[in-house]
């Protein structure tokens, strides 16, 4: 998705793109993916997994907000939530906030549902803004670095909400990240958090019924 086609009035000049991660924290990926941002000088968005955080993985989730990262919210259990009920729906959101919070001392403002999976019952029930993003085929194991790179490098454009995943083993994606973002500065863009991409393009992402 790009925030740019909802902008409404002025717009920041400057040309913007998030990397969003989606489905850790864990020792292993997540690490990597943050050595990697913090070696090219550019921040992240992490929508992690409620249950996957432990006593090990906050500490990479407090590293990433160190780095001056976003920590949002990607459910509990990463379940498809077009199959839960209300009071599921509800809890996979809160407990997930509620530990954002309690790590970070600031409550997620976004929400990225597992599978991307929406119907009425989630768009209604949860609070959050809802973020999808464009991909580029990342989760696909056969799909390498290079051809992850320029499926992204192929579509974006100001304003753009890139979705990328840290799930254990994902290690092509870092390497992806050596082609990516030296690409996007080449072409003008400075990467942000998810949180900075909306405030500086002047855009309220608190739409009810819709996917940004």
């Amino acid at each position: 998705m790009n925030v740019m086609n909802n902008a409404q009035g002025d717009t920041a000049t400057r040309k913007l793109c998030a990397l969003t991660f989606d489905d850790g924290p864990n020792t292993t990926t997540t690490v990597s993916v943050l050595d990697k941002l913090q070696s090219l000088d550019v921040v992240g968005s992490f929508f992690i997994v409620g249950s996957n955080v432990n006593g090990e993985t906050v500490k990479v989730v407090r590293r990433a907000i160190d780095m001056g990262c976003d920590i949002q919210n990607h459910s509990w259990t990463h379940t498809d939530m077009t199959l839960q009920s209300k009071s599921e729906i509800l809890d996979e959101v809160a407990r997930t906030s509620a530990l954002i919070k309690a790590i970070s001392g600031v409550s997620p403002s976004f929400f990225r549902p597992p599978y991307i999976g929406v119907n009425d019952t989630v768009f209604s029930e949860i609070d959050l803004s809802m973020i999808a993003g464009f991909d580029g085929l990342d989760w696909e194991s056969s799909v390498d670095a290079q051809a992850r790179a320029e499926k992204i490098l192929s579509s974006v454009r100001d304003g753009a909400i890139i979705l990328l995943h840290d799930f254990e083993k994902n290690e092509a994606t870092v390497d992806a990240l050596d082609i990516l973002v030296p690409a996007l500065r080449e072409r003008g863009f400075t990467m942000v958090t998810i949180s900075e991409m909306f405030r500086e393009k002047k855009v309220d992402p608190a739409v009810k019924g819709r996917l940004w």
